[in-house]
């Protein structure tokens, strides 16, 4: 018998996932082309994602976020980008959830974002700090009054059934939203890059590669093409 699940897809080979495989033409990637700023670089290509970005798929700013914990036992999931600069890469989590504890006993990281419809990737990787709380209570702020609430009563990563979360949001809904402030768990952080990989897909897989990478944030970026 087989181990594999049944799969069914117009774009397979008889609908199994072996046999589902595009050859990427949409453009190549020279080093001549690129800013010399990595962040820069970064910046664009967010740009030009999301230009082509077509609403309703998935969001140009997600990006897999992949932590370690001081075991060295992995986890990833889905975030979303809300800031870029030259400090670099910034998003908001609950500083108690499973992301949150493993960054605070071993605090680098890992960022993944792929655009397909450019068929392109960009992998980061660097040390995480927190922001300063005037940055998180502005972001905070921001937020629409039912992410706010989420954010309050949610004790992200822990054991709860829907009925207790659902309570829990619309007993503080309940307050004056004058009260519903950034609880002290929440908040953010910000990714310094020691390394940023550009990926642009080519035919046959033999992928452009091209990364930046620096021994430390006062140090020039080395550039360098790796192998597909």
């Amino acid at each position: 018998m087989s181990d594999s699940l049944p799969f069914a897809s117009d774009a397979g080979v008889h609908g199994s996932l072996a046999g589902l495989r595009s050859d990427y033409r949409r453009g190549d990637l020279h080093e001549q082309d690129l800013l010399a700023d990595p962040m820069a670089q970064f910046a664009l290509w967010m740009t030009e994602a999301r230009v082509l970005h077509v609403p309703g798929t998935d969001e140009p700013h997600a990006m897999t976020l992949a932590t370690a914990d001081e075991h060295g036992a992995p986890s990833a999931r889905t975030v979303l980008l809300k800031g870029v600069d030259a400090r670099g890469f910034t998003w908001f989590t609950n500083y108690e959830s499973r992301k949150g504890r493993e960054l605070r006993s071993n605090p680098k990281a890992a960022l993944n974002f792929r655009w397909g419809i450019l068929e392109r990737q960009v992998a980061v990787t660097g040390s995480v700090t927190r922001v300063d709380e005037a940055e998180s209570d502005e972001y905070f702020a921001s937020r629409p009054l039912g992410s706010r609430i989420g954010a309050v009563v949610s004790a992200q990563s822990e054991v709860v059934s829907r009925e207790e979360l659902e309570a829990a949001a619309a007993a503080l809904a309940a307050h004056p939203e004058s009260l519903i402030v950034r609880p002290l768990h929440w908040g953010g952080y910000r990714l310094a890059p020691d390394s940023i990989e550009f990926w642009q897909g080519r035919v046959s897989r033999l992928h452009d590669r091209i990364r930046f990478r620096r021994e430390s944030p006062e140090s020039v970026w080395i550039v360098e093409r790796l192998s597909p």
